[in-house]
């Protein structure tokens, strides 16, 4: 097996790879599409957004329609069958009043399940703040869903078990 770390991951896969799926630019009427095909456009499309949780990236794409979510190829429901999970990724939708308004298309690598939540609710939540900022921005800043969590696990020091466990004291 290779060492690769998350960013190289994500470097190698386009988020939305099916026809479907792919990436819209939004460009200013009557300028000219200056990026060739198989290009990647100047600007990406309101509602796309990455958001990051202890070792886990999520690169999520919103999409007007009636709240399906579609990550990694699965469900909601099958990619994260804990209920307390499905909440924490609902939560901006919730707070910004706009449950079932937007189909999300998300790719998420690294991390645990419970990173990988939080990376898409902040992913959704930048997402939203970015096709309506004035409706929605208020509303995800004081419920702090727009704030990245910085805390990441602490590295192991020299001479400790872990990264502040001690081994056992002997007096004699």
């Amino acid at each position: 097996m290779t060492d690769t770390t998350n960013e190289e991951v994500l470097d190698e896969i386009t988020p939305f790879t099916d026809e479907a799926d792919r990436e819209i630019a939004y460009r200013a009427e009557g300028t000219p599409s200056s990026a060739a095909p198989g290009e990647r456009p100047a600007v990406i499309a309101p509602g796309a957004a990455t958001g990051r949780r202890k070792e886990a990236i999520a690169r999520v794409r919103l999409v007007p329609g009636s709240g399906q979510f579609k990550i990694n190829g699965r469900t909601l429901e099958e990619y994260f069958p804990n209920k307390l999970h499905q909440q924490t990724v609902n939560e901006p939708f919730v707070t910004a009043a706009v449950e079932g308004s937007y189909d999300v298309i998300a790719k998420i690598v690294g991390g645990g399940v419970t990173g990988q939540a939080g990376a898409l609710r902040l992913g959704i939540a930048r997402a939203l703040n970015a096709v309506d900022a004035e409706a929605s921005r208020p509303a995800l800043k004081k419920a702090g869903l727009l704030t990245r969590d910085a805390r990441i696990k602490e590295r192991k020091k020299a001479g400790l078990k872990k990264a502040r466990k001690a081994p056992q004291y002997s007096k004699r």
